[in-house]
Formats: structure tokens, sequence, C-alpha cells
């Protein structure tokens, strides 16, 4: 990024646009100048400039809510960004994992159209994140994580256990809900680890680019 050729306001300042990286979803909207954005490159951490405070402002330096960037763009007009992501917690003050959380329209049917698996998992994997920071009474999710690494340890060998018992018996039925387990067990264990779903699709990805590289053999 040229930060010569980005275009602040007549106040010094420039819209950015956070996004999650790992699911698209918007965050916030908030507001940089020139000195935070030098900082943000800096640090690697979204840093803005508080308009109602006139102070520049880090991100998660009291909540612990951070955001990691993972890239910065600019438009073709230059006068807006858009930060690309991988947050530590809930985007807005409200606890909500987004600013932008109230709908005063949607379109259900259109929705589930487009709505992938992969689109699945990583809700599924936002909301144990949720239970991860919110912690609520009564949650299974919960109690996994008040019991620590070593009961999730556990529960995804159990799990792992279960579906090649299943697949052992040609149980379709069963392999199916004893994987679904798994999956779940893994992604709180791949939460606890604070290591980001996407990072394992990464993984697969780049395994799959190199599938017709020859592999050497003993």
């Amino acid at each position: 990024m040229n930060l010569e050729t980005i275009k602040f306001d007549e106040k010094g300042l420039i819209p950015a646009i956070v996004q999650d990286v790992r699911s698209g979803e918007v965050l916030t909207l908030a507001y940089m100048n020139k000195e935070s954005l030098e900082l943000s490159i800096e640090k690697g951490e979204t840093v803005f400039f508080s308009r109602s405070r006139n102070e520049l402002w880090h991100k998660g330096a009291t909540s612990g809510n951070t955001q990691k960037i993972i890239e910065m763009k600019y438009d073709c007009d230059q006068d807006a960004l858009v930060v690309r992501v991988i947050p530590a917690g809930p985007a807005c003050h409200t606890g909500a994992t987004s600013c932008f959380s109230e709908s005063i329209y949607e379109n259900t049917e259109a929705r589930q159209a487009v709505k992938t698996n992969v689109t699945f998992l990583t809700d599924l994997e936002k909301l144990i994140e949720r239970r991860k920071s919110e912690m609520p009474e009564g949650s299974y999710t919960t109690y996994l994580f008040d019991k620590g690494v070593d009961k999730i340890l556990k529960k995804v060998g159990e799990e792992a256990s279960e579906v090649i018992i299943a697949a052992k018996n040609r149980d379709a039925e069963e392999l199916s809900m004893e994987s679904a387990d798994l999956l779940y067990h893994l992604f709180v264990l791949l939460q606890e680890q604070e290591l980001p779903f996407q990072a394992v699709l990464d993984v697969l990805k780049a395994r799959h680019s190199d599938k017709d590289e020859p592999k050497e053999t003993e």
C-alpha cells in the first residue's frame, strides 16, 4: 500500500471498513488518520482515530478484543479502506460480533440459497468463539472451556474412536452423527488453541494446489 496515494478528507480522516477475513462479515466502520494508519501497519492490528474523543484508539487495547490485520486495501478513488482482520473477540462495544447486527430487510429464501457448507462451518466457529468469550451458564461449550484443554482433548479422542467404530460397522447414520460430534469438538479445540479454521483451510488449499506434483518416495 502506497500511503502517498491515500486521499484523506478535509479533517485528515479516511473511512475504514473492517471485515472478518474468515467469514467475510463486515464488523464495523471506523476512521483512520495518517498516524493511526501508519500505526496499524506497524502493529499489525487496527488503530483508529476516535472522532468523539479526538484521539487515537487501538482497538482492544483495554478489552482484549484486538483485530489482527491480514490485508488492507483502498478503493479506486483512494478515499476508503477495507481492512480484513482476524478478530480476537466482539467488534462492537455492545458485545455483538459485528456493529451491523440489526437487520432492516432480509430475503430469507435468497440468503439460504447462497449459504454454503463452508459458511456454516464459519458460523459454527463464530458461535464457539462467542461461547468462549461470554461463557454462558448451562452451555455444554462453556463446560468444555471451563474444564480445559485436557477435557477437550479427551472428547476429541473419544469422538474419533466412535467415528472409527461407526465406519467399521458400516452404519451411515451413526457415522454421520459421530462425524458431526468429532467436527464440533475439533472446532472447540481449535478455539481453545486460538487457531482459526482459516489456517486449516489454507493448508488444505495449499495441498490441493500441489496435488499434481510428483511426491518423493523412498
